[in-house]
């Protein structure tokens, strides 16, 4: 196979512009980008040629949070099983939580995971470091350049990796020598309103009561309190899956991002799915935090749209069918969803009426620039030639036989989608194309350009 590869006719998605052209990669770069020519003056023995035709040419996207449950919970997803299915949805590079079993938290824990992936990732990965109430000296031997970053549970999830000594949060802000990202739920608002709910329903709670437990309130109280943390030790902070109207306004939306210090991130299914889907999808669409009303939903596509926020990804959290199909209190929080990401934002944006450039801006572009990423989320030359050509008239019903998962289930079952994602490229590698995948493939280790 030649060393060189040539995608022509394609529309190329990047820095807010969509014009025809062609890309053309040399080894794992790319090497040049022509706008409005095709293959002129190369031939096939130069080069290999892939037609885009007409098809969408995008950057590879950059996923900030999944969890793939390995090691420890490879019955549910493992490393290969879940970057294979994000390969396939055109995520070429993954940052993976440490709540997996034993827990990320420490250097030689992490760095066993490193390891795993090196050996299993089919997509270019990192691997956060956990904090806890007690290793905040092993925080301290993350390096910048080489790990995306360090997670705070500010709210109890799968794992049960909670920080909630104040004293402990207080040093992990002040001395964390790396970007922090927290989920943010208030422990003692979950906890009371779960009472609550007990003392009406007894056992007999149900999906729908999940975002009430887990309520807006709580969400709130907690991600205000962690802005205020950044605030007061000018910490660089990330917010994840942010869920609600009220989250919003603790963030700026008339600063560049990147001269933010603090960001925010919005997840697929709060953008996709409501309160209202609870009656049909129950447990299925149960995650933590909760998926709110439609209010919430409309604000935070609103904050995408006016730069309060910055970052859509998915936190992919996959279950068992049969754990999700147990009553409320016994079900998982959490479920699949890499494969259908870049589908189901294509599709939204579709129905607002809205441009891909935009998808692009929230997958691709920011994420490298929130992480400061090296070399990846755009098209340009000298980049690592991560790609994905969607194809934006190929319809793709999403059943059992074409879900990859490990855990074999989507929260998208039967639904049809608009666009398809028809080939993957990594460090200039063909490693997906129309269902096929170099099976060999794996990813690299993400760089990050911080001092």
């Amino acid at each position: 196979m030649s060393a060189k590869k040539l995608i022509v006719n394609a529309r190329i998605v990047n820095e807010g512009q969509v014009v025809p052209g062609s890309v053309l990669i040399e080894n794992d770069l790319i090497a040049e980008v022509f706008t409005h020519t095709g293959a002129e003056g190369f031939s096939n023995e130069e080069v290999e040629i892939i037609d885009a035709q007409n098809s969408f040419l995008i950057p590879g996207i950059i996923d900030d949070q999944v969890h793939f449950r390995e090691p420890g919970l490879t019955h549910k997803a493992d490393i290969l099983s879940e970057s294979r299915a994000a390969v396939a949805g055109g995520i070429t590079s993954f940052m993976e939580m440490p709540n997996t079993i034993p827990q990320a938290t420490s250097m030689q824990l992490l760095e066993d995971k490193y390891d795993i992936g090196a050996n299993r990732s089919m997509a270019n990965y990192s691997f956060y470091m956990g904090a806890t109430n007690d290793n905040l000296e092993e925080l301290q031997k993350i390096q910048p350049d080489k790990v995306c970053g360090i997670k705070v549970f500010m709210g109890s999830s799968t794992g049960n990796m909670l920080v909630n000594d104040e004293e402990s949060l207080d040093k992990i802000f002040s001395q964390a020598k790396t970007l922090v990202t927290t989920h943010c739920e208030d422990e003692a608002t979950i906890k009371a309103n779960m009472e609550e709910f007990s003392r009406k329903f007894g056992t007999n709670i149900l999906p729908e009561h999940h975002p009430l437990i887990r309520s807006h309130q709580a969400c709130f109280l907690s991600s205000r309190k962690a802005v205020a943390l950044a605030r007061k030790h000018n910490t660089r902070l990330h917010v994840l899956h942010l869920s609600t109207a009220q989250e919003t306004g603790l963030f700026e939306s008339d600063v560049d991002l990147r001269e933010k210090k603090i960001t925010g991130e919005v997840c697929v299914h709060h953008l996709w799915f409501s309160d209202q889907d609870y009656a049909q999808k129950g447990n299925f669409i149960k995650w933590n935090p909760a998926v709110k009303g439609i209010n919430d939903r409309e604000k935070l596509w609103q904050s995408l749209l006016d730069g309060t926020l910055d970052v859509v990804a998915t936190d992919h959290a996959p279950h068992l069918a049969e754990e999700k199909q147990q009553p409320y209190l016994q079900a998982p929080s959490g479920g699949p969803l890499v494969q259908h990401s870049l589908q189901a934002m294509f599709d939204a944006l579709q129905a607002r009426q809205l441009p891909i450039h935009l998808l692009v801006q929230w997958m691709c572009h920011n994420p490298a620039i929130a992480y400061k990423v090296s070399r990846r989320g755009f098209i340009r030359k000298g980049y690592y030639a991560d790609l994905t050509l969607l194809n934006p008239s190929k319809l793709y019903t999403v059943n059992k036989a074409n879900i990859l998962y490990k855990c074999g289930w989507s929260p998208f079952e039967g639904h049809t989608f608009n666009a398809t994602p028809t080939h993957t490229i990594i460090n200039g590698e063909l490693v997906y194309r129309n269902g096929e995948f170099a099976e060999n493939f794996r990813g690299r280790r993400l760089e990050f350009d911080r001092s």
